[in-house]
C-alpha cells in the first residue's frame, strides 16, 4: 500500500489519538454480556435527538438503510416518484428502487446540490417526496425546497448521510422534513468502526414503525407483525459513536479551518471552490474542488505523495443500472460536468499548515506548466 506524504484519509492518525478509549469502548460493551439492543444503543439514539434537536433517533445498520427504511415508513412505494439529485453515492437511487419507487433527476448547482429551481418542473402526479442529499456536508436550500414540497403537497426525506453537525440557518441537517437519515461509515466526520447508521424523525408513528421493521417486525420475542429486516445499530459502533459524538463540533472546526487556508492558497484559475453562504454550517465531510485537466492533475499530485480521489466520476442517472430510466448523457449538463472535474483532496484534522501548503502550491504550479 502506497504511503502518501499527504493522506486523503485520517483514520490510521485517529486511532492512534483515541486509542485507549475505543479499546476502553470495546472492552465494556464485551464485558456487559449483552451485545444487542443494550442501553448503550439507547443512549446513542437520545443523545442524536438531543444534539439535532428531534424527537426521535433510530440506529441502523447503514445510511442506505436509512434511506430505504425511511421510505418504507413514509408510506412511498410502487408507483410512486421520488424527485432527487444525480450527484450522490449510489445508494441515494437505490434506496428508492428497493422500495419500488422510480427516481426522478433534477440537476444540480455549483454546490453539487438539487438545484430548486429546477425542481418544480418535474413534479408529476405520481410524485411522492423530494429526497435533497446534502453532499460533501453541505444542506441544501431547504427553505426553497420545503416551500415546494409544502405547495405540492410532498413529503421530504432528507440525505444528510454527510451531515452530522451541519447547520443551516442555526438548524440541523434532517430536521428540515419528515425524515433525516445519517452514515457512521468510517469515512465520515463523526465515524464507527464499520458500516453504521441512524434515521431521525418528529413524526411518532413514522419513528414506530422503523423500530419494529429493523427489527424483524417483531414488537415482542414472540410476535411478529410485518417481515422486517436486520438493520440493528451494532452496540459496539453506538458506544464509539457516542463517544465520538462528543470530539464532533472540535473535528469540523479543524477541517472547515484547513478548508478556509485552501482558499486563500490556491489561486489557479482553473479550480473552482464553492464558496460558503454566511447562513451554512458544512460538516465538511469532503473537500471536493472542480478542476480543469482534472485527471492529470490527480495523476500530477499522486506522482508528488499527495492522495486524491474522485468523488464521482459518473452521475447516478448514466450508471448502467439506471437504465431501466432511459436517461441519457446531456440530460443533466452540470452535473455531468461536475463528474468531469470533481477532485477530493485531503482535508482532515490531523493535517499540518505545511502540508496544506505543499498541496496548493503542487495545485498552482500544476496550472502554470
Amino acid at each position: 500500500m502506497t504511503e502518501f506524504k499527504v493522506p486523503l484519509i485520517d483514520l490510521k492518525e485517529r486511532y492512534q489519538e483515541e486509542k485507549d478509549e475505543l479499546l476502553s469502548c470495546v472492552e465494556r460493551v464485551l464485558e456487559s454480556g449483552n451485545l444487542v439492543l443494550t442501553p448503550e444503543l439507547a443512549d446513542f439514539e437520545e443523545r442524536v435527538a438531543q444534539y439535532t434537536k428531534s424527537k426521535h433517533c433510530i440506529g441502523l445498520n447503514s445510511g442506505t438503510d436509512a434511506l430505504m427504511m425511511g421510505l418504507h415508513a413514509m408510506g412511498i412505494g410502487k408507483g410512486d416518484e421520488v424527485i432527487t439529485s444525480p450527484i450522490s453515492f449510489i445508494a441515494t437511487t437505490a434506496a428508492i428502487a428497493h422500495v419500488g419507487a422510480t427516481p426522478v433527476y433534477v440537476d444540480v448547482g455549483k454546490d453539487q446540490n438539487i438545484d430548486p429551481l429546477k425542481i418544480n418542473e418535474k413534479i408529476t402526479s405520481r410524485t411522492k417526496a423530494i429526497m435533497p442529499v446534502h453532499w460533501t456536508g453541505r444542506i441544501s436550500d431547504m427553505h426553497e425546497i420545503n416551500k415546494i414540497a409544502k405547495q405540492n403537497n410532498l413529503m421530504v426525506i432528507e440525505d444528510s448521510c454527510q451531515c452530522m453537525g451541519a447547520y443551516y440557518y442555526g438548524q440541523h441537517a434532517g430536521t428540515f422534513g419528515k425524515v433525516g437519515t445519517f452514515s457512521g461509515h468510517p469515512l465520515k466526520a463523526m465515524n464507527a468502526v464499520g458500516d453504521a447508521g441512524f434515521l431521525i424523525t418528529d413524526d411518532k408513528e413514522i419513528a414506530d414503525k422503523v423500530r419494529v421493521y429493523r427489527n424483524h417486525g417483531l414488537i415482542d420475542r414472540d410476535t411478529c407483525v410485518e417481515y422486517g429486516v436486520n438493520s440493528r445499530l451494532d452496540v459496539l459502533h453506538a458506544a464509539v459513536l457516542l463517544y465520538r459524538m462528543e470530539k464532533l463540533c472540535g473535528v469540523i472546526d479543524k477541517r472547515r479551518n484547513n478548508v478556509n487556508l485552501y482558499r486563500e492558497l490556491i489561486q489557479a484559475k482553473e479550480v473552482f471552490i464553492p464558496t460558503c453562504k454566511p447562513h451554512e454550517q458544512n460538516a465538511f465531510v469532503m473537500f471536493i474542488i472542480q478542476a480543469k485537466r482534472r485527471d492529470k492533475l490527480k495523476e500530477f499530485l499522486d506522482g508528488r505523495g499527495i492522495q486524491t480521489l474522485v468523488y464521482y466520476a459518473k452521475a447516478l442517472h448514466l450508471q448502467p443500472a439506471a437504465k431501466q430510466y432511459n436517461y441519457k448523457r446531456g440530460d443533466f449538463p452540470v452535473a455531468e460536468k461536475q463528474a468531469d472535474e470533481v477532485l477530493a483532496l485531503p482535508h482532515h484534522q490531523y493535517l499540518t499548515n505545511d502540508q496544506i501548503k505543499f498541496v496548493s502550491e503542487s495545485i498552482n504550479e500544476f496550472y502554470q506548466l
